[in-house]
């Protein structure tokens, strides 16, 4: 998911009531919501680089275990700092509020770091859940990536508790305006999503403007949490009959499908587009998940194909070592030029089988020399 969404369900967590069990108990739920994405740091080095990189070692099984002790620690040396600087410029050591109790703050540590790695296995981009052992990708195809209703659900809470200041208004204000301006300008976000996000987005203001709920703000976080479970289940049935939908119909057309990926479209929670893999074809569809009947397959299909061997030299190239690792369902275009090879590699998930431009992500293009080197 993406960092907002990471940050406010850190947050949320914290407004249900875990911010009482100890102090700093809301930066360890929202610097751990996060902590994962150290790996961002891969992007400086190149897409590819980032592709190998991201979504692995920081966000698997070991890193689970690992990062929650290191936080909790960097956030006790912290709370040390503060209290001998408060000593110097006070003569009183203790810090206004509750106390760090350490065996809590590592709890919570643990619950926001390992936050992450699950609301990242929820997108199409998938996350490598047993790294560093293992390097399979693990999917779980229910959220897009950016979901303005999961912005929604849990900014709600948020903001009605962290609105006191003018300086935190402002700060909400500009978010708020920022995302209403991103969901209403999208030219694939339906007219009827723009509605109800501005609808929504008004009736936080308001419910904050007279001041509802002011003091049960624990039952109010809490109350966004089970909504935001609830979605992710109704989201989850929606992908799993998307994909029964779309068995179904390659069934009564003769077809076995071998693999099958759902994709949620952005902000529409009723469709869902997808690519099926049979063992000769990809086939992309669409499908209204709640009406069967409303299946259709768009574009025409593209062969499944065996690398041959001009091919496996593109893929072993080390500038797309992080694509050949990371790719889902791949699809080779291989053009000859009159001192080599120009190879086309592209990931169906994120670009289709027609696109030229390799700047984005699931794209690469490789050129071999007459002896199938890299050049």
């Amino acid at each position: 998911m993406d960092p907002l969404a990471h940050t406010l369900f850190g947050a949320t967590l914290a407004e249900s009531g875990l911010k009482r069990k100890t102090a700093l108990a809301t930066g360890a739920l929202i610097i751990g919501a996060n902590l994962p994405d150290i790996d961002a740091v891969a992007l400086l080095w190149g897409n590819d680089y980032a592709l190998l990189i991201r979504r692995g070692w920081t966000h698997g099984v070991l890193a689970m275990i690992i990062l929650p002790f290191l936080l909790t620690g960097i956030l006790l040396l912290y709370d040390q700092f503060r209290r001998r600087n408060r000593l110097r410029s006070t003569g009183k050591s203790n810090w206004p509020g509750p106390p760090v109790r350490s065996g809590p703050l590592l709890l919570i540590s643990f619950l926001g770091v390992w936050s992450h790695p699950l609301l990242d296995w929820l997108n199409t981009y998938g996350v490598r859940l047993l790294a560093p052992f293992s390097d399979t990708w693990y999917y779980g195809d229910i959220l897009f990536i950016i979901d303005p209703w999961v912005w929604l659900l849990l900014g709600a809470a948020v903001v009605l508790a962290r609105s006191e200041s003018k300086l935190g208004i402002a700060g909400w204000i500009v978010l708020g305006a920022a995302t209403t301006a991103l969901i209403t300008g999208g030219a694939v976000v339906p007219t009827v999503v723009k509605i109800l996000w501005c609808v929504g987005v008004g009736v936080i203001i308001v419910i904050r403007w007279l001041g509802w709920f002011r003091g049960r703000m624990e039952r109010v976080a809490a109350a966004c949490l089970a909504a935001f479970g609830l979605y992710l289940v109704l989201m989850f049935a929606g992908s799993r009959m998307a994909a029964w939908h779309a068995d179904e119909h390659f069934a009564q057309r003769g077809i076995t499908i071998q693999d099958i990926m759902v994709d949620p479209i952005p902000a529409r929670i009723f469709m869902r587009g997808g690519i099926a893999a049979s063992e000769g074809q990809y086939y992309r569809f669409l499908v209204k998940w709640t009406d069967g009947n409303s299946f259709e397959l768009t574009g025409v299909a593209t062969r499944v194909q065996d690398p041959n061997p001009i091919v496996r030299a593109a893929l072993n190239s080390p500038e797309v070592e992080g694509l050949r690792n990371w790719i889902r369902f791949p699809h080779y275009e291989v053009n000859e030029l009159d001192d080599g090879w120009r190879v086309v590699i592209r990931d169906l998930r994120f670009v289709d089988r027609y696109q030229e431009d390799p700047s984005g992500i699931g794209m690469a293009v490789v050129y071999l020399d007459e002896h199938l080197e890299p050049r």
